[in-house]
């Protein structure tokens, strides 16, 4: 009888959300500051931006003088741990949006946990019945801040060990956290006669987190108090959504649910069906929004780095859209999807959309010529292995699909495994290590010009560049030519080392003794600092 009186909070869709959020905090004396990039800028520490502080940490140490002391964000996020894992139930994706509200020496514990209060039980409407803060074991200040002023009763705040509500990443500042859980009700319980806040079932739901930055781990386990505490607040976009929404995952909020809608209309399939179809429905939702947004921010495929995470997360998107039936290159298509739903937040994804799409759509190609090729041979192989009593692929056979079809090893990795098989890897690295080796004796021993093969050899020998530094410094001139150190490309990632030509040029090239130029190289897309100028065969600077 008691769940009949539960008070359901008013539907609010992802776009409404995240506006209500950044407008509350803006209210408080808050800076909004759009998203930072997906790919980090002077941290080495992350491939991907992948929580909403991880951009901020400069004005968390110092090293940098925030726009303001109070600032909030909504950061676009991308976690990637796991991808093989990703589709498999409803409760993980690589791509959220984290909201942020952060203090750098401002205000601290009071009014953190007023506010988080006050936006979820009087901006958002949820049933303050239905809320339950946890605080760190020892933090005696959260606990009378919740108890006296919030007026919540002492066996309603849980309290946690180190585990779970005390953020710290080895030395540095760190510090105990509060969170608030959300009860979805009985229908979301595991049923167990002791479910309560902790539980390992879907029934209470972390909503909010907030972190008192306020002690210096030394990195021995000493900790002192910080001179300048920090407040580093942060509540999953999506998690809100599917509180607020009343829906079971993040697949179903609003705007992934009519970019998965998409996907059935495409593939003629339905959701929540059959286990292994709803497998390859979220991962083609999740994976080509977490592809819109990293060519949004300048990242192309490529097979290293974060280059190689998106080329992932494509060729992934690519093959279970196959598995679900789709016929021809759907990509692009869905891409338009993610822009129209996301672009109230992020307006630089319309932009540059037509940069996303050609991006996609060549990626798309080049993977569909080798996919059936490598399909039917993994086939073959399989048939072997099966017909041998074997349950591993060899990593001889690993590398000939790879080398010769294009086939990446992870994605031969999980073909096996939705099988129950396996792969030798470390026999593929040998093999792959045993071609380099003998490539680069090759190329030593057999060039034709004497002088070893590089990308530069592979560029058309009609493009030339012409000097104009004589009488300039500057000069707007068309790009011809975009190559990594290892291939010809038709963009440069942020973080890349590349080579650049341009039909003009005030760049004086190494010659007669005389040094290279520096300099930067610019356009609306980016920026390209120069750290040399050469002159290679046929008139290319």
């Amino acid at each position: 009888m008691e769940e009949e009186k539960v008070k359901e909070p008013q539907y609010r869709g992802v776009n409404e959300l995240r506006r209500m959020f950044l407008e509350f905090f803006e209210s408080k004396g808050h800076l909004a500051m759009k998203s930072f990039s997906l790919v980090p800028h002077n941290d080495n520490s992350l491939l991907l931006i992948n929580s909403g502080m991880a951009p901020l940490k400069p004005y968390f140490t110092g090293q940098e003088i925030p726009p303001r002391r109070r600032v909030t964000t909504c950061q676009k996020c991308i976690r990637t741990g796991d991808i093989e894992n990703i589709g498999k139930t409803a409760r993980h994706g690589t791509f959220f949006e984290m909201l942020g509200n952060f203090s750098f020496g401002d205000y601290f514990k009071t009014e953190a946990i007023h506010w988080s209060w006050e936006f979820l039980t009087e901006v958002v409407g949820l049933d303050p019945d239905r809320l339950y803060p946890s605080i760190y074991v020892d933090d005696d200040e959260a606990f009378e801040i919740w108890n006296k002023e919030i007026g919540i009763p002492a066996d309603r705040i849980f309290r946690f060990g180190k585990e779970d509500n005390f953020w710290e990443h080895g030395s540095g500042p760190c510090g105990p956290c509060s969170e608030i859980y959300y009860d979805r009700g009985e229908k979301f319980g595991c049923g167990k006669p002791g479910c309560t806040v902790g539980c390992e079932c879907d029934r209470y739901i972390e909503v909010w987190n907030n972190v008192f930055s306020q002690f210096d781990n030394d990195g021995h386990g000493n900790y002192s108090e910080l001179k300048q505490k920090n407040i580093d607040t942060g509540m999953g976009l999506e998690r809100l959504a599917v509180v607020v929404q009343g829906v079971d995952s993040l697949f179903t909020v609003d705007t992934n649910k009519a970019l998965l809608d998409r996907v059935c209309a495409l593939s003629g399939k339905e959701y929540q069906k059959e286990h292994e179809t709803d497998v390859s429905l979220r991962i083609v939702t999740d994976h080509i929004k977490s592809c819109t947004f990293m060519i949004s921010d300048g990242i192309m495929p490529s097979n290293e780095g974060r280059g190689y995470v998106l080329r992932r997360l494509l060729r992934r998107a690519a093959r279970h859209g196959r598995k679900l039936g789709i016929e021809g290159k759907f990509l692009a298509d869905l891409s338009k999807t993610v822009i129209d739903l996301s672009k109230d937040g992020y307006p630089e994804l319309e932009e540059k959309q037509s940069m996303i799409f050609k991006v996609l759509s060549e990626e798309e190609d080049k993977f569909n010529k080798t996919i059936d090729q490598g399909l039917a041979i993994l086939a073959e192989m399989e048939a072997s292995m099966v017909s041998a009593g074997e349950k591993t692929l060899s990593g001889e056979n690993a590398f000939k699909l790879y080398d010769t079809y294009g086939f990446p090893l992870d994605l031969t990795r999980e073909i096996l495994e939705e099988k129950g098989c396996g792969v030798d890897e470390e026999g593929f690295n040998a093999a792959m290590k045993e071609q380099k080796d003998k490539a680069r004796k090759a190329r030593k021993a057999t060039n034709y010009m004497g002088a070893d093969v590089t990308v530069y050899q592979s560029i058309d020998p009609a493009i030339t560049s012409e000097f104009v530094g004589y009488d300039k410094l500057s000069v707007d001139s068309k790009i011809s030519v975009l190559t990594t150190e290892e291939e010809l490309v038709e963009a440069l990632t942020d973080g890349q080392t590349g080579t650049i030509i341009t039909d003009e040029t005030t760049f004086y090239g190494t010659m007669g003794g005389q040094q290279g130029d520096k300099g930067i190289i610019s356009n609306e897309n980016g920026e390209f600092k120069v750290k040399d100028t050469i002159h290679l065969q046929g008139g290319k600077i």
